[in-house]
């Protein structure tokens, strides 16, 4: 690191669990954000602001006006705008020595397989069922670890699924994929505005532990937010030996 990066991470090297070798793995990482949005704005701004060296932004949709009251990568002057470029103007911004690739598309599963093959961390902020499974099929086949999150009302969770753990569950194990699950869209039901904030900053804690090496994750647990009551909940989650998914990968081990 130069002189102008060691300020500007100081307050990280500060730290004894991170020093000047932490940073610089924060510097050499890769992170695949999916989804450009609620969870996907705060969770890519931590990475950017702590010097996480390339991030690609993954979201097909538009900035719309509605999405401004919680989707704080965006403003009311890039409406209609694709948000993954959108999203990158505004981390540039943060920090403008990293790299930050913007792709508008709906990635599919062979698409996802190409692009968290090229990735340390995954974080899935996508809003629907589909699209998770699709990102965890992908990132148990590449041994690459997921933070999961989610919101809706004022109800949010939080875990993560690490596939190079051999007791860890995917999110499968969690959320059988054979199995029907209804979509709630915020547009339906609404979302509470700062819930996305404090999800989308610990999954970015969680992908930053995770690249250092550093603490312990929350792989094997899942964390519940009632934001009415700003009451926690934590629950163990164990693997599915039989899990589609997983289980396959762990028996060839």
């Amino acid at each position: 690191m130069n002189d102008h990066q060691l300020l500007r991470y100081s307050r990280h090297i500060l730290l004894d669990e991170i020093g000047i070798e932490g940073q610089q793995q924060l510097l050499a990482a890769r992170a695949l954000v999916i989804g450009a949005g609620g969870l996907g704005s705060p969770a890519a701004m931590y990475l950017a602001s702590a010097g996480l060296g390339r991030i690609t932004l993954v979201d097909n949709d538009t900035v719309d006006l509605t999405n401004l009251q919680r989707q704080i990568a965006h403003t009311t002057a890039r409406v209609g705008q694709p948000k993954a470029a959108s999203a990158r103007q505004t981390l540039l911004a943060i920090n403008p020595e990293i790299d930050v690739a913007a792709l508008e598309e709906r990635a599919d599963d062979r698409r996802l397989a190409e692009l968290v093959a090229a990735a340390d961390v995954v974080l899935d902020c996508s809003d629907n069922f589909a699209t998770r499974h699709a990102v965890n099929r992908a990132c148990v086949a590449a041994r690459v670890p997921l933070v999961s999150g989610a919101v809706i009302r004022f109800d949010g969770q939080i875990s993560v699924f690490d596939a190079r753990l051999p007791d860890a569950p995917c999110y499968s194990c969690l959320f059988p994929q054979d199995q029907q699950f209804e979509d709630v869209a915020c547009s339906t039901m609404g979302v509470f505005a700062p819930l996305v904030g404090m999800i989308g900053a610990m999954q970015a804690a969680e992908a930053l532990k995770l690249v250092m090496g550093i603490g312990a994750s929350l792989a094997g647990r899942l964390l519940m937010l009632d934001g009415l009551r700003m009451d926690w909940t934590s629950i163990a989650i164990g693997r599915n030996p039989s899990c589609p998914v997983c289980g396959t990968a762990h028996a060839v081990e």
